[in-house]
């Protein structure tokens, strides 16, 4: 195994002088995509509920997780199809983004296998994720795209909450709160490489054109996230025992007031139905910069190795 093949592989962007207008516009000149290629959590077992205790907290982040890898197999996909002639820039970003993407799968693959040991049954919540994607298969590519920006600006602002308080996920075991930390750095480091491709996609729209069709996705994107991750986290709770209408107010107070995840998001959620948004309106790379702090800082405090990454 060669040690090498764990090292962190930067992208950078070329020099802004070489961009196209449209790729200057908001995405920073000197964003540099790293591919972070970690492992979590191989040799230890999860608690049933890692999140201090709280089943509220673990159903939310298990429940989340399970959509993850068929649902960025599928961002893959519907960004991959529109790489054909883009700029330079925007076609090196779109190959770190799928490195990234793909290592993310990979690591909620293990997670979830670890929530299965741990003695649930997210077999329903799979077949959820299964009947939403196969909606998309004779959809136009570009609705899929369209549903991918809706969904990476959701994952971008949950990012931006878990690394801005760490009190999220501060009663989570190390390995689980690492894995969940450093998915949310990347998804901060690659929010715009999506949208700028659908705006290389549709270079050709109006204005007007592109702002409601994309308005209305997130919309329908929306309702179907949200109806169908508390339906995810009613069923996890229901193999706990939990039901009825008390524990639906404990969810709505999880999630609208402490710690309040859904009600933090709303005005960057807000922000995207806004004439002129761009995710990277808003530059919060330092929070990258701090979590990685944090993580190296960690791994030293518990005497954590390195994964390898055998050569190929």
């Amino acid at each position: 195994m060669d040690p090498a093949m764990n090292a962190p592989q930067s992208f950078s962007a070329p020099d802004a002088a070489t961009l196209a207008p449209l790729d200057r516009q908001h995405t920073p000149a000197d964003l540099e995509l790293v591919v972070r290629d970690r492992r979590f959590g191989r040799d230890s077992k999860m608690r049933r509920w890692w999140m201090g205790g709280d089943p509220i907290g673990t159903a939310f982040y298990n429940a989340l997780s399970v959509t993850f890898p068929k649902g960025e197999a599928f961002f893959i996909e519907s960004v991959k199809a529109f790489r054909e002639g883009t700029p330079e820039r925007l076609a090196t970003e779109i190959r770190a983004f799928v490195k990234q993407e793909i290592n993310h799968t990979r690591e909620h693959v293990a997670f979830n296998r670890r929530v299965v040991e741990a003695g649930y049954d997210v077999r329903s919540l799979e077949d959820h994720v299964d009947q939403a994607l196969a909606l998309t298969k004779d959809k136009p590519k570009i609705a899929n795209l369209a549903s991918t920006i809706a969904l990476e600006h959701f994952t971008a602002i949950l990012a931006q909450q878990l690394l801005a308080n760490p009190r999220h996920l501060e009663t989570a075991d190390a390995q689980s709160r690492d894995l969940w930390r450093w998915h949310a750095m990347e998804e901060i480091e690659h929010k715009g490489v999506a949208f700028d491709t659908w705006l290389h996609a549709t270079k050709d729209w109006s204005r007007w054109q592109r702002w409601k069709v994309k308005s209305l996705v997130m919309l329908i994107v929306t309702k179907n996230f949200t109806v169908h991750r508390a339906r995810g986290m009613a069923e996890l709770l229901r193999q706990d025992g939990l039901t009825g209408p008390k524990v639906w107010a404990q969810l709505f107070w999880y999630a609208f007031g402490n710690p309040g995840m859904a009600r933090k998001i709303i005005l960057p959620w807000i922000s995207y139905f806004l004439p002129g948004f761009h995710p990277w309106k808003h530059d919060d790379r330092y929070l990258i910069q701090l979590a990685e702090s944090d993580y190296r800082d960690a791994v030293m405090d518990r005497g954590d190795a390195p994964a390898l990454v055998p050569a190929e």
